[in-house]
């Protein structure tokens, strides 16, 4: 449906920084770090369907996947352990559906995420699309993180996490999952964020840093 004007509706997200996202055609000239945290900081897991005062956030799951992939792979380069936090950073826009939605959605939702994606990892120093056993490292720990968020959060019955998403294999019962106000969850990813291009930096790469960013119009 085309706007008041008759011109087609608008594509673009205006974001706290100021920057204007085009979700058909996003640069990674518009994506700042500080739009994923505040984003994802503030999209619930599981629909906001968790136990607790506080939703267990995007942000808080995208640092616990992290640290799983390391737990996994402990001498993974700090690149692809950003890659692994960020694997969800297309959230901050999308928002986070629940895998049966995505199933009903199809091809569409995963293009548009796809083209995110690629826009938010050329502008950390990632290739647009991350090596095929990174993304396979990420969706593993990913799996992981689901399971125990089920149990411990989204009231799943440990049976049921079994069937749906597999025990993992040398893992204590529980990680004692307990999800943080916004503001501590975004400065969690932020923290981490810093930590890897850090790490980055030390291993021989370029830290990730800001671009030089064209003037935003208005």
């Amino acid at each position: 449906m085309a706007d008041k004007a008759g011109s087609p509706p608008r594509a673009w997200q205006r974001m706290l920084s100021g920057r204007r996202l085009d979700l058909l055609d996003p640069s990674p000239f518009d994506v700042e770090i500080e739009d994923i945290a505040h984003g994802l900081a503030r999209v619930a897991r599981w629909n906001g369907q968790t136990r607790g005062p506080n939703a267990y956030s995007v942000a808080e799951h995208s640092v616990l996947v992290e640290r799983l992939a390391l737990r996994f792979e402990p001498g993974l380069e700090p690149r692809w352990r950003l890659a692994i936090l960020l694997h969800d950073a297309p959230e901050y826009v999308i928002g986070d559906m629940i895998s049966p939605f995505k199933a009903v959605m199809g091809g569409a939702y995963k293009e548009i995420e796809a083209r995110l994606a690629g826009a938010i990892n050329l502008r950390f120093g990632l290739p647009a699309v991350v090596p095929a056993e990174i993304h396979k490292l990420a969706k593993r720990a990913d799996q992981v993180s689901a399971y125990f968020e089920a149990i411990e959060l989204a009231g799943f019955t440990v049976a049921e996490a079994n069937r749906i998403f597999g025990r993992p294999r040398g893992f204590p019962d529980r990680l004692d999952l307990a999800p943080s106000p916004t503001d501590a969850a975004e400065g969690l990813f932020l923290a981490r964020f810093a930590e890897l291009s850090q790490a980055i930096a030390a291993h021989g790469g370029p830290q990730p840093g800001r671009l030089a960013q064209p003037a935003q119009t208005t």
